[in-house]
């Protein structure tokens, strides 16, 4: 192993290290073991000699100069005068030593080298390292390890051992690999050059520590097994790294004291590298033997004992290879055989011998007896396994020399040295296979044992796929290199001396010494078989030792015949029957087969009709030969292999059947006679019939009838043959098992229905009795049997064997019913009531339960406890029926009671049966009413409750529908009416409604009627009933005492009060039932309450005083009062409206709208606003228009001559209602109310004015007031006016005229604003710059929040009669919003393809407003011009000319008048401002092309100008006797040279024909006019199909999106519940959608809490509304709590900006409360994810209780949700709602021990401050309806809004469904046209033209590869390139054309 990669270069040399220049040299001390342990460095300076160096050793050690030791090498080679210069080299390790041979008494450490040789570099790439082949590779790394060792050892005297150890034991370390031998070993210089990689023996340099003269080639030896085979410096380092991840060597060569060991690791060489350390140096350790102290590595310990085994070895060298791969372990470890087999198979030459393993002949003592290489395996817990490879019996050179007959053994001699020693060897056909060995690892073919059945056949030849040859290198084989055969031993393709199957049973190997180069791996050789298979090489035969140069082939064939004679065996085929087919094999080997009477095998004769046996067959076969089979198409006698015989098997009456086998199945040693015995003695054992007897008795007799029950007794069953023996088995061969027989047992029921088995046995063979069945006792059912004995067969169960019935037997009987001894009862007609008769009918049964009848008298019994029964009579027969059963007795209650009825039947068996019956109470026969009482005393207003019960004639209370029991009242009018339904109960409590008699003042008597209406059999019950009249509080009435007069307060007055001023004087009186008075004492007092005082003043109350009641300061501010009083009888209240009115006038206020500047003399011309108020600030507006004349404007030099003075109009949106109701008021001249009803009121106004309502009637009422409403207003914008008139008494009273200023709707869409680049280019084909599209309302701001499915753009081509978009438009949709898109409520439409083709376009944008109406932008007219010019194309394609160089110009005219201009991709004509030249040239086909004709006056090239977008070419003629090649075609091309283009356009290219014969020319040119033709009509037919394909593909692909899409839909409509049937889905979706609407429609009217306050006017997007109306609460105890709470803020305006709010400030004079949110300060905002105060760190601190919740958290918002959260944060703040006050006061008492408790509400409407303050007035919630509609909306119910996805979720699902239909529908129909006749026939004349076309090209001798349409690739293929599919609205389009062409048109 080491002595190959041993050697190598030395460290220094002359000129880098030697006596030249300075050196560092490192010393080790190791005179005494006391030494220091490390080593010292010592600078050489130049020119330094020994005794100086020696000195200077000294000095350095500080040892005394006379003291005696020797300076040694690392190799014990000593520094003396004579090598010093020559040893001592830069970085050389030294020891110093008593004596050269001293035991190193401390390991020591050697720096080395290994940079990897320059060949790694230069050699690297050449091969692929373990190409693994199929195989793995494993074996042959191991296999380089090997071989470094066999080097090793190669030197050996004695025994060459070589150990492979796996050592697998856990508990010895990690797994590890050693490679051990007993070879030379290497000295520390040698294991450093072994670690430089790519060093092979041929590099390596001179060194007297290594081979002194290089390398020397070994001496040939037989089959070149001289061991050198360790050789390229690479093997051993690619093995250990590619079997783990580190390698250990450790050497000892001979004759030296030292181990040297060097350690390789993977994880070194990357710690190397990260530390930026030199890669490739390291240290060598020298140590004494067995010395394992630096092994401290517990992963390691198994080194321990590979390193105590080293004292036991001179020399050595071992590779410890650790951190294997785990799948290299587990391959190792599962494939021992397999890989041991492999290794043996490598070097069996090298173990075996030149001869190899021949097992036949005694083993001779050799020089190869020596190599001894042993593999062992250790794992934990198993004995080792050891294998030498010397054992291995079954590898497969060893089985190719033991089943080999005869070899010919030859020799190649290549160019060079190189010699090949080859040897083939014969395997022989022995009758029935062949024996070419197969690989015990990968099987060919199975055994015969395996495939008993299978026929025969030499279809596979022996050696199947395999190549003949294997190849060995020195000795070792190369394992992926195999040679498949030479030209002399290949099968002959003519029959040869020897058969063509001979061929196939060869196999060979071929021996190679060094000079055949191998991979660096040695896993396949680089050259052999290039080599070999020169015509050069030369092959002699070699015949006893000596080379014989003859005729290779013959020798080889003569060598081949004589094998087959000599050694296949083969059998002959004689009289030749004829050829047959056997369908009853597989179709591939059903034919030809030859068949034969008789065959010669091993001579020995077989015939038809000969008794034979078979072997190998399971189970054997005795039979009679029928006749041969051999596969072939043969004619008379032949020898051959293989072939079947077909035996009749016997006896025949036994089996009846023919088997076929093959032939070396038939058993060549029995004798005939003995097959015939056989037969006969089978014959006679067949079994014959049935013994049947009953040891029991029980017998049953044929044709019996048997009561059901009776028993059948025990059979015993014996099977008898023909000699009447007795026999349990059929009768079977020596070898075989013979089939058992068994007896079954059947007892067949026959019936209408078929035949049953009722039972089934099968008997085996017993002990005492033959067969046996037991007594059977369960046959009960009625009808006729069969009792029927069968034999069987064991196995299959067959009644039969070779078609003959076996032994049965069969016995007939009956079975009939017993008599009765047992009763059942039928069907009964339940319910049984109490007094109602019902039947009991009875079914009698014998024992078995047969249906049997009662023939004798019989009385029943009727026994049941509690309960009195009787019956009527019995009646017998078939029906047994005990009729009249009557029931009487008490049964509790009227669902009835549970009883067992004992029906005792004397004289059964079983003669009594319980029947559980439930016994409802009978009919009604009376009614019961408590009390018992004839006269009932109540009070007026009290209702009056009755006990009824409904009683049967036993007086059970009892039940039935429809028991409905009225009581009637009389004495008096609209007295209720009392029902109830007794149905389910029979008793309930009989009250209603109170009985209220209006007016009544004394005692009055009523009568009640109690009855059942239903019921006519149950009398009624009356009472008398007297009332009282009640003297509970009935009235309130409140009074203002003006004076000595008291002013009644009717419920819900609204009394106009001064602003500001107190209501005092306020006084209450309450009444009872008689109008009597009520004196007011301190309990009823207590029961007062008035909602505008907290407190109230109990003494002042007991004498009817009511608190005052301070008048709002504001007119806007009503107040509501309410006096209420709740006791236990009546809840009542008053309630009357304050509403301020404005006092006395005592401010005035004005506003300067417009400019504040004027000139002097000019008039001012803005508006001066004047408002005049009172104290308060309220606006008094009841001034007249007379009262104007009053005001003036005065001021120094001011002149007010113009002034003119008008009142402030009432704003209103355009299409919106008036914000208050318009009401009329009839005054009388001194402007008192005029309370005159029935007065016409009509409204004068303009034309434009539009009022909703229009065209009513008002008149007046009682008051003199007529409310006209609330009306919408239409009207243009600006100011308008109305007048109120009213006509009384022929009279007419002007009103008032009402000014309206008419303001623009925000939210109305009146246009749409379209902004985009008008400078830009719209250039064809290219991207449209980005529209911008926004709706504008009237108010010119811009609609927000609309969807954008809602936008479209449409685009068209301008025509000069359109200006409305075309059906056929293309529409496109807006894109997605990006995130830098600034402005909102923009649409934006990006990248939008421009139109291909140039011209005028149109686009408009609509906005869908509803499902009719679009709101259309105005056109945009855009001009599409030509893209970037691309190629130079003619305006009309000419027609192809054919030319010739003669006389006539005709003749000779290519051109006479062509137009080229230049277009874009898109064929758009472009270029106009360009000049140039066109340049035209004459060209070939090829370039090498060097006669082409020449234009007129013999030039190449013609120049034509380029102007205004095109050249005009003229008279292009080519020159007379111009030099062309005759029938070719040439080109001429356009080259566009255009100076101002920078880029290069594409040529024209026009072919054309030249010809030098005018005749010729003529017919070529009447060809090319016609190929032009077809040329274009085929271009037309293409295009159509092309683009109907086209269509074809895209409407496929909508058809899988739509699949797609409905499944989508289906699922997510499943998630809802909502399954669609596959059939009528559109029906039975509408159905769906409609209910579901319905559904939702119901759920939408069903009244919900509203907010009711009116909303301000949203006159910009800048305001959302009032807070009442921006939110919405589901609870309504929460929605009560929280809207009183913030009752402040609810009529506030809530807007965007400052400005906004400003506005509103200013249009409604500062009345109106406004918040802007951009003046809120966010930062202090609520967190709304925040938890509840009551968690801390996410932990729950302590329990609460009431269901606390954030007030925020039960907010939905409909629209602007992150407003108004800010809105509400700051609002409600963390304001915390609980259930009730006990709740919320344990809340705050616990969470102020951690934090700030905040505002807590409750639902029962308690506040709790943040301050801890509850109680009083303040902080308790009024009822809902008295917050007067101020209170937050309820939101639409979660099931509308589940609804509304599902309606939703239809509506798409319709769509996708109408979708799939509508594009399946397109689908076929585009099928159906694609295969209509007229496409057809379309196609048909395609083809034609094409073939028609191609023959034309031939005769004009035109080159057919580039089809009909290459003259036209200027413009088709250009147009393609970068738009392979074109977009869809031009496929359609192209379709659509394309679908009009006919043949005429082509």
């Amino acid at each position: 192993m080491a002595a190959a990669d041993a050697s190598g270069p030395s460290v220094g040399t002359e000129e880098d290290g030697g006596g030249g220049g300075p050196r560092m040299v490192y010393l080790f001390d190791r005179r005494e073991k006391e030494s220091e342990l490390g080593e010292r460095a010592l600078q050489v300076a130049e020119h330094t000699d020994y005794a100086a160096f020696r000195a200077s050793v000294c000095q350095t050690l500080g040892i005394s100069p006379e003291e005696k030791f020797v300076i040694t090498t690392t190799s014990r080679k000593e520094i003396t005068c004579d090598n010093f210069d020559e040893t001592v080299k830069d970085g050389v390790t030294l020891y110093l030593l008593q004596s050269v041979n001293q035991l190193l008494l401390t390991a020591t450490k050697e720096r080395i080298d290994f940079l990897p040789h320059y060949d790694t570099l230069v050699k690297s790439g050449m091969y692929e390292y373990y190409a693994s082949e199929g195989q793995n590779p494993l074996p042959f790394a191991l296999a380089e390890l090997i071989d470094n060792s066999l080097s090793a050892t190669s030197r050996n005297v004695g025994i060459r051992r070589i150990q492979i150890k796996l050592l697998f034991d856990e508990t010895q370390g990690k797994p590890a690999v050693a490679v051990i031998d007993n070879g030379r070993g290497m000295t520390s210089k040698q294991l450093n050059n072994w670690a430089v990689y790519r060093l092979s023996k041929f590099t390596r340099q001179g060194d007297f520590e290594s081979d002194h003269s290089g390398y020397v080639r070994p001496v040939p030896v037989p089959r070149s097994l001289n061991s050198d085979i360790s050789y390229f410096g690479v093997g051993g380092k690619q093995a250990v790294f590619f079997v783990g991840q580190s390698a250990r060597m450790i050497s000892k060569p001979a004759e030296s004291q030292d181990v040297h060991e060097l350690v390789l690791s993977k994880e070194d060489f990357e710690k190397k590298e990260k530390n930026k350390e030199a890669i490739y140096s390291g240290y060598i350790r020298n140590r004494k033997p067995s010395d394992s102290v630096h092994i401290t590595n517990d992963d390691e310990r198994f080194l321990h004992n590979l390193i105590i085994e080293e004292k036991e070895r001179d020399s050595f060298t071992a590779v410890v290879i650790t951190g294997v791969q785990p799948e290299h372990i587990q391959y190792l470890k599962n494939y021992f055989h397999l890989w041991t087999r492999q290794l043996a198979h490598i070097y069996h030459y090298y173990i075996h011998g030149p001869k190899g393993n021949e097992i036949r002949t005694s083993k001779e003592v050799g020089p190869f007896n020596n190599i001894d290489i042993e593999i062992s395996m250790f794992e934990k817990g198993k004995a080792p396994k050891i294998v030498n490879l010397r054992e291995i019996q079954d590898d497969m050179q060893t089985l190719y020399i033991n089943t080999a007959s005869d070899s010919f053994e030859f020799k190649a001699h290549v160019e060079g040295d190189g010699v090949v020693e080859g040897i083939i060897r014969f395997h022989p056909f022995l009758y029935d296979r062949e024996t070419y060995p197969d690989d015990p690892c990968f099987p060919s073919k199975l055994k015969d044992e395996e495939d008993d059945d299978d026929c025969f056949m030499l279809e596979k030849a022996a050696r199947g796929k395999r190549p003949i040859f294997e190849c060995f290198w020195n000795g070792r084989l190369i394992p992926y290199t195999s040679v498949e055969d030479f030209d002399w031993c290949t099968p002959p393709k003519k029959r040869g001396l020897a058969p063509i199957e001979c061929y196939n049973r060869i196999s060979g190997a071929l021996f190679t010494n060094d000079k055949f180069q191998v991979s660096t791996n040695k896993l396949t050789f680089m050259d052999l078989e290039l080599k070999l298979k020169d015509k050069n090489t030369l092959f002699t035969r070699i015949l006893n030792g000596q080379e014989q140069r003859m005729k290779i082939d013959r020798e080889f064939a003569l060598w081949l015949k004589d094998c087959h004679e000599k050694y296949d065996k083969q059998i002959k085929f004689t009289l030749f029957k004829g050829i047959i087919t056997r369908p009853d094999l597989p179709s591939k080997k059903q034919g030809p087969w030859a068949t034969y009477s008789a065959i010669e095998w091993d001579g020995k004769i077989y015939k038809a009709g000969q008794l034979v046996k078979t072997i190998k067959t399971l189970p054997l076969f005795y039979g009679s030969i029928v006749r041969f089979f051999l596969y072939g198409d043969h004619d008379g006698e032949v020898y051959a292999t293989g072939g079947e015989v077909q035996i009749a098997m016997e006896p025949q009456a036994l089996y009846d059947e023919v088997k076929t086998v093959p032939i070396a199945k038939l058993d060549r040693t029995v004798a005939e006679k003995t097959v015939r015995k056989y037969v006969e003695d089978e014959m006679a054992r067949l079994p014959d019939r049935l013994s049947v007897t009953w040891p029991e008795g029980d017998e049953l007799l044929p044709n019996e009838i048997r009561p059901a029950g009776t028993p059948i007794g025990a059979l015993r069953i014996e099977i008898l043959n023909k000699k009447g023996e007795a026999m349990q088995k059929l009768p079977g061969t020596s070898h075989g098992g013979s089939k058992k027989l068994l007896v079954e047992l059947k007892v067949i029921l026959h019936s209408s229905s078929g035949n049953k088995e009722i039972i089934s046995h099968i008997s085996q063979h017993g002990g005492k009795w033959p067969y046996w069945f037991k007594k059977m006792e369960n046959i009960q059912k009625l009808g006729n049997y069969t009792l029927k004995l069968q034999v069987v067969l064991n196995e299959s169960n067959a009644d039969t064997y070779a078609g003959r019935p076996l032994p049965s037997k069969a016995i007939k009987f009956s079975v009939k019913e017993g008599k009765p001894e047992k009763f059942s009862f039928g069907l009964l007609d339940p319910p049984f009531r109490v007094g109602v008769p019902f039947n009991i009918p009875l079914e009698f049964q014998d024992e078995f339960g047969h249906t049997s009848q009662l023939i004798t008298d019989i009385q029943p019994v009727l026994e049941a406890s509690g309960l009195s029964l009787h019956y009527e009579e019995v009646t017998k027969g078939p029906n047994c029926i005990i009729r009249g059963v009557t029931v009487k007795g008490p049964v509790n209650s009227c669902q009835g009671k549970n009883f067992n009825l004992k029906v005792i039947l004397p004289g059964l068996k079983e003669d009594s049966q319980i029947l559980k019956i439930r016994l409802l109470p009978g009919p009604p026969r009376h009614l019961k009413v408590k009390p018992d009482s004839e006269i009932l005393v109540i009070e007026n207003g009290t209702a009056f409750p009755f006990q009824v019960e409904v009683l049967d004639e036993s007086d059970n209370i009892t039940a039935q529908p429809k028991l409905i029991v009225h009581c009637k009242f009389s004495g008096a009018p609209n007295l209720p009416v009392y029902t109830v339904d007794c149905s389910s109960s029979g008793t309930s409590i009989l009250t209603g409604s109170a009985i209220h008699v209006q007016n009544i003042k004394k005692d009055q008597t009523l009568k009640a009627r109690i009855e059942i209406p239903s019921c006519k059999d149950v009398s009624p019950v009356e009472k008398t009933i007297k009332l009282l009249p009640s003297s509970h509080v009935a009235r309130l009435q409140i009074f203002s005492v003006e004076g000595q007069k008291a002013i009644q307060i009717k419920h819900q007055d609204e009394v106009n009060w001064i602003a500001g001023d107190v209501m005092r004087n306020l006084i209450f009186q309450m009444y009872d039932e008689g109008e009597r008075e009520i004196n007011i004492t301190s309990a009823l007092a207590e029961k007062i309450k008035v909602n505008w005082t907290p407190e109230i003043n109990k003494e002042h109350l007991l004498q009817g005083l009511l608190p005052d009641v301070q008048v709002p300061t504001s007119v806007k501010d009503m107040r509501y009062c309410q006096v209420s009083f709740q006791d236990d009888h009546v809840s009542l209240e008053s309630a009357f409206t304050v509403r301020p009115l404005p006092d006395e006038a005592k401010h005035l206020k004005c506003e300067l709208k417009g400019g504040k500047t004027v000139q002097m003399g000019q008039e001012l011309q803005g508006e001066v606003v004047l408002i005049v108020t009172d104290q308060y600030g309220n606006q008094i507006s009841a001034f007249s228009p007379d009262c104007l004349s009053a005001l003036s404007i005065a001021g120094v030099g001011l002149d007010n001559s113009n002034l003119k003075t008008t009142l402030q109009p009432i704003p209103v949106i355009n299409g919106r209602e008036l914000q208050n109701p318009l009401t009329v008021q009839l005054c009388d001249q001194w402007d008192n109310p005029a309370p005159v009803p029935h007065v016409k009121i009509n409204l004068i106004k303009a034309n434009n004015l539009k009022l909703m309502p229009s065209n009513q009637q008002h008149k007046t009422d009682e008051k003199g007031r007529a409310n006209l409403g609330v009306f919408i207003v239409v009207a243009p914008r600006g100011e308008h006016i109305m007048q109120v008139k009213a006509v009384y008494n022929k009279s007419t009273i002007e009103g008032p005229i009402i000014k309206l200023m008419i303001l623009p709707d925000p939210e109305k869409p009146i246009r749409l604003n379209v902004k985009y680049d008008k400078d830009a280019c719209f250039l064809a084909g290219g991207v449209f710059t980005d529209f911008m599209v926004s709706v504008i309302s009237e108010d010119d701001s811009i609609i927000k929040n609309i969807n954008p499915a809602r936008i479209s753009m449409k685009m068209w081509k301008l025509v000069s009669s359109m200006n409305r978009p075309p059906a056929n438009a293309e529409t496109f949709s807006c894109n997605k919003i990006k995130d830098n898109d600034k402005e909102d409520g923009c649409f934006y439409f990006r990248d939008k393809v421009i139109p291909n083709k140039v011209g005028t376009y149109c686009i408009q944008f609509g906005f869908m407003m509803d499902k009719t109406n679009v709101l259309s932008s105005e056109q945009v007219m855009i001009d599409v011009l030509p893209n970037q010019p691309v190629k130079l194309v003619p305006e009309i394609q000419p027609a192809t000319p054919a030319v010739s160089n003669v006389r006539s110009v005709a003749s000779r005219t290519l051109v006479k008048d062509l137009r080229l201009s230049i277009t874009d991709e898109y064929g758009n004509h472009t270029g106009i401002n360009l000049v140039g030249t066109i340049v035209a040239t004459i060209k070939g086909f090829h370039e090498e092309d060097t006669d082409t004709p020449l234009f007129i006056g013999k030039i190449r090239t013609l120049e034509f100008p380029f102007v205004n977008g095109s050249a005009e070419i003229t008279s292009l003629v080519l020159a007379e006797n111009s030099p062309g090649r005759d029938s070719t075609e040439y080109f001429i091309v356009f080259e566009p040279r255009l100076p101002s283009l920078s880029r290069t356009l594409e040529p024209y290219i026009l072919p054309f024909m030249f010809y030098n014969d005018v005749k010729k020319q003529q017919q070529m040119a009447a060809l090319t006019k016609e190929k032009d033709q077809l040329s274009k009509s085929i271009v037309m037919y293409r295009s159509l199909f092309d683009a109907s394909k086209q269509l074809l593909d895209e409407i496929k692909c909508q058809v899988e999106e739509a699949k797609l899409k409905e499944a989508q839909l289906r699922n997510e409509l499943k998630a809802h519940n909502i399954d669609i049937p596959v059939t009528q889905q559109i029906p039975h979706i509408e159905a769906l959608l409609k209910r579901k609407m319905s559904e939702q429609e119901e759920l939408k009217k069903k009244p919900r809490r509203s907010c009711t306050l009116p909303n301000y006017t949203k006159g910009s997007g800048d305001v959302l509304g009032k807070i009442a109306h921006l939110a919405q609460i589901e609870d309504d105890r929460a929605a009560m709590v929280i809207s009183w709470h913030l009752a402040s803020d609810m009529d506030c305006v809530v807007t965007l900006t400052t400005d906004a709010a400003r506005r509103i400030y200013d249009e409604t004079q500062g009345r109106q409360q406004v918040l802007p949110l951009d003046s809120i300060y966010k930062k202090t905002l609520p967190d709304w994810k925040r938890p509840l105060p009551h968690f801390r760190n996410g932990k729950l601190y302590f329990k609460p209780i009431g269901d606390p919740v954030f007030a925020r958290d039960l907010l939905t918002f409909p629209d602007n949700i992150e407003h108004c959260e800010t809105v509400f944060g700051m609002l409600l703040g963390d304001t915390i709602i609980l259930d009730n006050l006990d709740a919320a006061n344990h809340y705050r008492k616990e969470v102020v021990k951690i934090t700030h408790c905040p505002t807590l509400l409750t639902r029962d409407g308690d506040r709790i401050r943040s301050n801890g303050k509850f109680g009083g007035l303040q902080n308790k919630a009024p009822p809902m309806d008295k917050l007067r509609g101020m209170v937050f909306g309820a939101p639409v119910p979660k099931q509308c809004l589940i609804l509304g996805e599902q309606i939703d979720l239809l509506q798409q699902y319709r769509s996708a469904v109408c979708k799939l239909g509508s594009v399946n529908e397109d689908l076929n129909g585009q099928l159906e046209y694609l295969h209509t006749p007229d496409m057809k026939k379309k196609k048909q004349e395609l083809d034609e033209q094409e073939k028609s076309l191609k023959l034309i090209e031939q005769k004009l001798g035109m080159t057919p590869t580039r089809k009909c349409n290459d003259s036209l690739r200027h413009s088709t293929k250009v147009e393609m390139t970068d738009c392979p599919i074109p977009p869809k609205r031009m496929r359609r389009e192209t379709t659509r054309q394309n679908r009009i062409p006919t043949k005429s048109d082509v």
